[in-house]
């Protein structure tokens, strides 16, 4: 295992000489998704690390390349599109072998799940539905990060009195070089909402499956909720490894699949908490509210006020001819901060960019 920690570890270089932002939290989920595939397959090592090393659109014509040079030891062809042929070889670390040893075979396996990332997963086949929630268990996301009120040691900042006195006595009161300290940074709290009424079914537990991803990605900073006629917290169940473990919980736990949405009511109750203060926010509804738009949009408000940003993930603006008519959202929409697609994995990874503290336009 070493020896892949150690290849992995070059091609991770690579990647950053290449200016793709492949930073140590992020090697570390590499390495984690590893663990559990197959690392003699070049599929498993390809998605492990596209889904957790790039940070955004523009990184990925850069780890296309990085991926064939390192692994082929040949250049990739330039320009690189967006779809392409992966070329599949006997040779890799670990041991393994792919089909069809002692010879070069070539599949289209990468510019299949290309088009699989933007498909809308309600129309998928269980087939492509399970490959989907297998990438989803890969996909790790990084946090925005923010102040926290501890302090630790640093070059710069306020003088550390103590660590420098600290430091004089172990020098015999000889005067020392002068400690400092600063603000630790710490990841900025994500807080998921998910609709599991009747008009979120096609979608529910798709979504479900990416709150465990963002749960797993830093377990301590995320909270889960789903929400239909009542509020129910899914945070301890989603913090377990397994993915089909997961959702077995969580199904489990959700009184009131299917059933109808107050989120009016139900935001309110969430905002008795100290959940949403502070926190990254993220909403993920159709809007079609049972109770009234009114209630809805002041608890809105409120929310607006009490977190960080607010993130509204709408299934159906992944089709090019949807209008926000309905009124739950129309009454949500002046207190959100990004209205954003949920309807496919390439949505999933533009959210993660969002939690990562990247801008997109305002809803």
């Amino acid at each position: 295992m070493s020896d892949v920690v150690s290849v992995m570890a070059g091609f991770v270089r690579t990647l950053r000489a290449a200016g793709v932002a492949a930073d140590h939290e992020r090697t570390r989920g590499f390495l984690e998704a590893l663990e559990n595939l197959n690392v003699g397959k070049r599929h498993d090592v390809y998605w492990a690390g596209r889904l957790t090393l790039c940070s955004g659109p523009d990184d990925l014509p850069r780890y296309d390349r990085c991926f064939t040079a390192y692994f082929d030891g040949r250049d990739a062809p330039r320009p690189l599109r967006p779809a392409v042929t992966v070329t599949r070889y006997t040779a890799w670390p670990g041991g393994g072998e792919e089909e069809g040893a002692g010879e070069k075979t070539t599949a289209a396996t990468a510019s299949v799940l290309e088009i699989l990332r933007s498909r809308d997963v309600a129309t998928l086949t269980p087939e492509e539905r399970a490959e989907i929630n297998r990438l989803l268990a890969l996909l790790r996301t990084a946090r925005e990060t923010r102040l926290s009120r501890r302090l630790a040691p640093a070059r710069h900042g306020s003088l550390d009195p103590r660590r420098t006195v600290r430091e004089a006595m172990r020098r015999g009161g000889e005067p020392a070089r002068l400690r400092f300290r600063d603000r630790r940074r710490k990841p900025r709290r994500v807080v998921l909402l998910i609709d599991v009424s009747g008009s979120m079914r096609a979608y529910a537990d798709t979504l479900l499956r990416l709150a465990h991803a963002v749960v797993r990605s830093a377990p301590r900073a995320t909270e889960v909720f789903s929400a239909g006629t009542r509020l129910t917290r899914l945070t301890a169940e989603l913090r377990v490894r397994d993915a089909a473990r997961a959702m077995d919980q969580v199904s489990a736990a959700i009184p009131d699949w299917s059933g109808g949405t107050r989120l009016g009511e139900e935001l309110r109750e969430f905002l008795k908490g100290p959940d949403a203060r502070g926190a990254i926010v993220v909403i993920a509804s159709d809007g079609w509210e049972r109770g009234d738009p009114s209630l809805l949009g002041a608890q809105m408000a409120r929310l607006g006020r009490m977190a960080h940003r607010v993130i509204w993930v709408n299934p159906h603006k992944g089709d090019p001819a949807y209008r926000p008519l309905t009124g739950g959202m129309r009454a949500a929409l002046p207190h959100v901060d990004d209205l954003v697609a949920g309807h496919s994995l390439a949505a999933y990874e533009e959210l993660a960019g969002l939690l990562a503290g990247r801008r997109a336009g305002h809803a």
